[in-house]
């Protein structure tokens, strides 16, 4: 089904009944030389080809692929595709990412000096004026057709119209609010009436979408309409000034009752399955369902300079190996900072502290770092009897001892998990982190390697963790995230290895969950304990184990935003999450470069949007400029 609709897009992006670039939402994308909109809504079935183009407009960028006859003009048709300028803005002005090329404007995001002539600003504004363009020419036309299943493509339409408003409002707040092809000069509307628009159209299609899984992948159905509502609700505070968490948490809730799933396949047996969600065959592999939104790539029927060939080339360079990634080579641009790369260190007194009361109990042996002479490492009492530690060893070999007194130790003679009094010394078989347990009363232990968040995919070797300066590849770690390998180790179909397959989540289930546990956290109606659970799902997902599961009592605002990161990370989330949280302009929070600086500084409060491109308001004098540009 995936490949049948990719095929479908990719002739779309070819033979498209609507093609412009122009300046403005106030667009009329009549393309003379393609067919006319009275051939193409002849018959539902060529409605449904039309429909394809406004699935492809945020995949694609042009009418032939991978460049050549683009969508907008007056820029780098590679730069201009929308996942890739989504990650530009989301991404590359934060803590996640930064960027070594010179491209003009490009700097200028992540220094946060951007004017309201960035090329990259301005070209996202088109891409999604175009998208509201597409899916109005397509609605009108389409209505025409009295048809069951055409109802049904006129409310996908309507979801995408709906979406691209949504990245409207985030980005650059008041824009103009269109709904039909016209040829006068837009008005601007206010942030308060998009947010409206958005929700009332949300509300209007989510059953007239098909239900729950009810449509192909990549194609959106009622859970997306519910799942974008989740998100609109979330911002509401910052965007109207209104509190809705109540809302969000119901809307996340409707989600979280639907048929999409958190993947739990872990195809390729490193003991994690997050990293099959980012590999070439995510669209069969089990992270599908998972997918409530998602762009669909084809490294032979839909190439294109951005997506996700975008992320997994310009992640390679130094001393990685492209085959690695099934590509044929690394562009040497983008790395992350420091500040990501620590949200997955693992702080072992933090964890010991956590786990009780330091006990009598410890352990003694040349595995350990004071070796059989100790003092021996102490445990921390977990209950009655039982006992417990996250320990640095080494390969060797240890002991249970009581107060450091060789009169009381415990070892394993049969090395079955029992302990007898002057047993067998406990082999260590390799050096790490490992979770130890005691069990005084029952005289039983375990010793297990100690799983940490596995969701921190990092590239080390030859790069430096501190950021002198960005321009080099070797400064900042690497991301290792996203892959043109299936869950097998092959490559992806295009054997050149120039363009990929994998697909980019736009929407996922694991998002939801976090959007439910910050709404409720925030006052919201609902379930702390269901937050709670949902939570340790991703973790244990992460961990490989309950490990890394928590309690009511941890889920804070400050856990929230930081979890948001270590799941989310790279998937474009990133600028909304840190505005929502006052710790993107504030000096409450500091990354290298933010603000141009090398230890990060704070930047005016106006930075929070975009600005409207001087090249719109110069057509259109309905438009007021934002504040500070």
């Amino acid at each position: 089904m995936k490949n049948i609709f990719k095929k479908l897009v990719f002739g779309l992006a070819i033979t498209s009944i609507i093609v412009s670039c122009h300046d403005d939402l106030n667009q009329s994308p009549i393309d003379p030389d393609s067919f006319t909109e009275e051939d193409v809504f002849a018959t539902p079935e060529q409605a449904k080809g039309a429909l394809a183009k406004l699935y492809s407009s945020l995949a694609l960028t042009g009418q032939q692929g991978p460049a050549g006859q683009p969508d907008i003009a007056g820029i780098d048709e590679g730069f201009s595709q929308f996942s890739r300028m989504l990650f530009n803005l989301n991404e590359i002005t934060t803590d996640h990412a930064v960027v070594g090329w010179g491209d003009p404007g490009l700097p200028d995001l992540h220094g946060m000096y951007w004017s309201s002539s960035n090329d990259f600003t301005e070209a996202m504004y088109y891409r999604l004026a175009q998208e509201v363009s597409f899916c109005n020419s397509f609605i009108t036309n389409a209505t025409n057709l009295n048809d069951a299943s055409v109802e049904s493509y006129i409310s996908e339409a309507r979801f995408l119209r709906a979406y691209a408003y949504y990245n409207l409002i985030d980005l650059y707040g008041n824009v103009p609010l269109i709904t039909t092809v016209s040829t006068d000069l837009p008005q601007q509307s206010s942030r308060s009436e998009i947010f409206n628009f958005i929700e009332t159209e949300l509300l209007e299609i989510e059953n007239s979408l098909p239900g729950s899984g009810g449509n192909e992948f990549g194609r959106v159905d009622q859970v997306a309409a519910w799942a974008l509502l989740s998100r609109l609700y979330l911002n509401a505070d910052v965007w109207i000034g209104q509190s809705k968490y109540s809302e969000a948490a119901t809307y996340s809730g409707n989600v979280i009752s639907s048929s999409y799933s958190i993947n739990t396949n872990d195809a390729n047996g490193n003991g994690t399955a997050y990293d099959e969600l980012f590999l070439a065959d995510n669209d069969t592999n089990g992270a599908q369902n998972e997918f409530i939104f998602a762009l669909n790539f084809d490294g032979l029927q839909s190439q294109t300079y951005g997506g996700s060939t975008f992320l997994i080339h310009a992640a390679i360079g130094g001393s990685m190996n492209a085959t690695d990634f099934g590509v044929n080579g690394g562009w040497g641009g983008l790395r992350t900072t420091k500040n990501l790369v620590n949200q997955f260190a693992v702080d072992i007194d933090a964890q010991n502290m956590a786990l009780g009361s330091v006990s009598d109990w410890g352990l003694v042996g040349d595995a350990t770092t004071n070796g059989w002479d100790g003092p021996d490492m102490e445990m921390y009492q977990t209950a009655t009897d039982q006992y417990a530690i996250y320990a640095e060893l080494n390969s060797g070999e240890i002991k249970f001892r009581f107060n450091e007194d060789w009169g009381n130790n415990y070892g394993d003679n049969g090395a079955d998990g029992s302990i007898e009094a002057g047993g067998a010394n406990i082999a260590v078989s390799s050096a790490g982190t490992y979770y130890i347990t005691l069990d005084i009363g029952s005289l039983t232990y375990t010793i297990a390697p100690y799983t940490s968040d596995k969701r921190g995919m990092f590239y080390s070797d030859g790069q430096n963790l501190e950021i002198e300066s960005i321009p080099s590849f070797e400064n900042g770690y690497a991301v290792t995230k996203f892959k043109n390998v299936d869950s097998n180790g092959n490559q992806g179909v295009d054997s050149g290895g120039d363009f990929t397959d994998t697909d980019l989540p736009l929407i996922r289930l694991a998002e939801i969950y976090l959007n439910y546990a910050e709404a409720v956290v925030r006052g919201g109606n609902g379930d702390l304990s269901l937050a709670v659970s949902k939570i340790n799902e991703l973790r244990q997902r992460a961990f490989g184990s309950t490990s890394g599961d928590i309690t009511s009592s941890d889920l804070d605002l400050e856990f929230i935003l930081n979890e948001r990161s270590k799941e989310l990370y790279w998937e474009g989330l990133r600028r909304t999450d840190l505005i929502r949280f006052n710790k993107f302009t504030s000096g409450s929070y500091l990354w290298p470069f933010k603000g141009d600086v090398e230890i990060g500084t704070s930047v005016p409060d106006f930075r929070n949007v975009f600005p409207i491109p001087n090249n719109v308001i110069s057509v259109n004098p309905n438009l007021t400029q934002n504040e500070g540009y």
